[in-house]
Formats: structure tokens, C-alpha cells, sequence
């Protein structure tokens, strides 16, 4: 079924439908609550002045399947460009047909193009079916390194000069 798959860049038209992609992910990973997301927020961030992420869309027979988000960063101990893969995410019905190793490796190749020194990305540790697709695509985990996040609101106070806590 996935030699019928097409791959294809999303563009400023495609906003509404990455909006429901997304939330469509945060259900299956139990996050919908942190989705703030919409159309025009993706419009600004993705097709504004300075892009700041990109996306491809997976069609089968014309039916979106599923989508990769990502976004270049930079390895200074590499001196490269990095391609960092925010989402990948494949509709129910259409997981195990392949689509996710191809969603994959179009982000392979568009890292080659890019000349990325390594590609980088999350998942949670309990997705079982992630975790495993990722070491069969030859991942390795990057357990001795610690992830770290502020929010916009403790982002705020240290611009601010004030204490975050």
C-alpha cells in the first residue's frame, strides 16, 4: 500500500489541516491539554517572515495519512546543521503500512540535502511502538543527557531580571 504514498511539503493552505494533525497527536499522547495551536499561529510561524519550521504532509490516494514537523538547529562541536524532528506522526488506521519509515526517510534525505551533521528528536518513554521504530531505524537513545524546558511564563521572568519560581 505505502508505493501509492506521496510526500509532499505543507504550504500556507495546509495551516487548518496541521492544526488538526497536531491535536489529532496530543490525543494519542495523552497531551491534549498543552495544544494552544491553530491555523494562523502556524501561518505566522511556518510561512511568516522567518520560517521557523517545517512540514511534509503523507497522502494515500489523496487521503492525508499522516505529517513530520521539524526545524534546523546547529551542533557547534559538529559545525553543521541539525534537523530536529518536532512530530511524526501517522493516523491510526495507517500505522504498520510503512508510512512512518517513509515520513522518516524523506527527513533523512532532506537532512542529507541540508548537509545535517545528525538528525535529534524526542519520544516519550512509554511509546512502546515509537521507541521500537526508531531503533529499528538505527536511533540510539540519549540517556546520559538530562532534557531541560522553561515555559513562556518563567521565560518572562528571567528576561525580566526576576526569579522564575
Amino acid at each position: 500500500m505505502s508505493h501509492h504514498l506521496h510526500i509532499r511539503p505543507a504550504t500556507v493552505e495546509d495551516c487548518a489541516l496541521l492544526a488538526v494533525l497536531i491535536r489529532e497527536l496530543a490525543v494519542y499522547e495523552k497531551l491534549e491539554h498543552e495544544v494552544h495551536v491553530s491555523a494562523s499561529v502556524l501561518e505566522k510561524t511556518m510561512f511568516g517572515i522567518t520560517p521557523r519550521a517545517h512540514a511534509v504532509i503523507a497522502e494515500l490516494s489523496g487521503e492525508v495519512v499522516g505529517f513530520a514537523l521539524y526545524f534546523f538547529n546547529f551542533s557547534t562541536f559538529l559545525g553543521k546543521p541539525g534537523l530536529y524532528i518536532e512530530d511524526l506522526f501517522v493516523r491510526e488506521p495507517h500505522r504498520g503500512k510503512s508510512v512512518g519509515k517513509r515520513l522518516f526517510t524523506h527527513l533523512c534525505k532532506t537532512a542529507r540535502q541540508h548537509d545535517c551533521g545528525r538528525m535529534e528528536w524526542w519520544a516519550l518513554d512509554w511509546n512502546t511502538p515509537a521507541t521500537d521504530f526508531y531503533k529499528a531505524m538505527g536511533a540510539e537513545a540519549m540517556s546520559e543527557w538530562t532534557v531541560y524546558r522553561l515555559d513562556s511564563g518563567k521565560i518572562e521572568a528571567v528576561a525580566e531580571g526576576a526569579s522564575p519560581t
